[in-house]
């Protein structure tokens, strides 16, 4: 327990440092877009401004789920991180549409751009958003949370590279066109990854089964045990990630209680052992459901 709260205060501390970045990369953006004219330097600005919420929002989801159970929150606040998550990844996708809107107005309406200034603040913020992206690198592996804040910097150290290489080509050639241009590609790339990890979230919040687990593998298993007449009514879901649940029917022969603890404590093993769900929930029965489907439909 000690080493898991020390964990969450190791990526919690690691979000604030680079929410401070963030916020201090969106202050010289602003002021170094309105300066040069250059649309893709604020909407760098606004990317990194997001950030920084998304970071607050990541730090105290972290703070919930590190919560105790409660009887009022029985499972505690695992999902603080999946709404976390939500939030940040819906946000980013409303601000790509303002910008694809802000963009097509300069192509329509081109002005003028200081690409030096723009290269030089560019550079700035891509700096800053590397430190960023190294310090959240580690816990993005394991928490979808930190990965959609990770993502957030990692896309915007990308567009701080476009933005780079925009403002030298305008300060060299005049190209003003390319500034809307790149705006454009950096909305769509941000808007692949953030909808992929909304669907993630979604999919979480939806309590779909967890990627890689197969229903009918886990029944391919279970059934070779000798006791097991059938496994039917199975249930598994996330209550957060790397937290899988599972609840099934078990029909079996009539046998003692103290039979079917030992049948239970089988099945529950292979249940780790080979699928990681650590939350396990069995109903014994002999011939009691008329339907015994893997899956049931509708109420029961």
């Amino acid at each position: 327990m000690s080493h898991s709260h020390h964990k969450h205060n190791s990526a919690g501390g690691r979000l604030l440092i680079t929410m401070i970045l963030n916020f201090i990369i969106s202050i010289t953006e602003v002021i170094g877009g309105v300066l040069s004219g250059s649309l893709s330097l604020i909407s760098d600005a606004l990317h990194n401004f997001s950030d920084g919420i998304s970071i607050i929002i990541s730090y105290f989801a972290i703070k919930l789920k590190g919560k105790d159970n409660s009887f009022k929150h029985t499972f505690g606040f695992k999902r603080a991180e999946i709404l976390a998550a939500v939030i940040n990844s819906s946000v980013l996708v409303v601000i790509c549409f303002f910008l694809f809107y802000e963009a097509v107005s300069r192509f329509q309406n081109p002005e003028p751009i200081k690409g030096m200034l723009m290269t030089g603040v560019a550079a700035i913020g891509l700096t800053a958003n590397i430190i960023g992206t190294l310090l959240l690198k580690r816990d993005a592996k394991h928490s979808i949370n930190i990965r959609s804040s990770y993502l957030h910097l990692l896309s915007d150290a990308v567009s701080s590279v476009a933005v780079i290489i925009g403002g030298l080509a305008i300060l060299f050639w005049n190209v003003y066109w390319l500034d809307p241009l790149l705006t454009i590609l950096i909305g769509l790339y941000i808007l692949k990854k953030s909808f992929q990890i909304l669907m993630q979230a979604v999919h979480v919040l939806m309590e779909g089964t967890p990627p890689g687990i197969s229903i009918e593998e886990i029944q391919s298993e279970v059934e070779k045990i000798e006791a097991v007449e059938n496994i039917h009514h199975v249930h598994i879901w996330m209550v957060g990630e790397n937290d899988v649940h599972l609840e099934a029917h078990i029909n079996v022969p009539d046998m003692m209680i103290s039979k079917s603890n030992s049948l239970r404590n089988e099945i529950e093993n292979l249940l780790k052992t080979k699928f990681d769900i650590r939350h396990i929930t069995l109903q014994f029965e002999c011939n009691q459901c008329k339907d015994v489907g893997l899956i049931i439909n509708g109420k029961h």
